[in-house]
């Protein structure tokens, strides 16, 4: 088949290359060929080809298909957005929870907790109080980043 087709190609192309021309002969009557005549003066015409006329259907068809693309392409663009926002949310919980069970480290590594008083003053807590606070955390960690 590739064969034939190269073959055809060439002989397609000088046609599509070929001139036309005009010339009046003796009587006055103006003629159009492909070829010269031999017998009389002839001027080579130029033909314009016209852009190819798309029906009704096919212009719906290239509208849907280009709405359909600008559609698909809004689809694309929205879902990167909401996976680039879940991946961001998913990294600030995960530093987060981090930081929290650095935190629970901690306080199972002291011996005692303390607050504050008003003066700035450490004020150490008893031994409930401190279990008590030991507890909350280790919830607060659990029920927040989901261990």
């Amino acid at each position: 088949m590739k064969g034939l087709l190269i073959p055809l190609l060439l002989l397609v192309t000088p046609i599509t290359q070929a001139g036309a021309y005009r010339w009046v002969d003796e009587n006055g009557q103006t003629h159009f060929g492909d070829r010269p005549p031999a017998n009389a003066v002839a001027d080579e015409v130029r033909l314009e080809t016209a852009p190819p006329n798309l029906d009704a259907a096919a212009s719906e068809r290239k509208q849907r298909v280009s709405e359909f693309l600008e559609q698909s392409e809004k689809e694309r663009a929205a879902r990167e957005k909401n996976q680039a926002g879940q991946e961001a949310r998913a990294a600030k919980l995960k530093a987060h929870c981090e930081a929290l069970e650095a935190r629970l480290k901690h306080l199972k590594s002291v011996s005692g907790i303390y607050r504050l008083n008003k003066e700035g003053e450490r004020v150490f807590v008893n031994d409930e109080e401190n279990e008590r606070i030991r507890k909350e955390f280790r919830a607060r960690v659990q029920s927040e980043c989901e261990v």
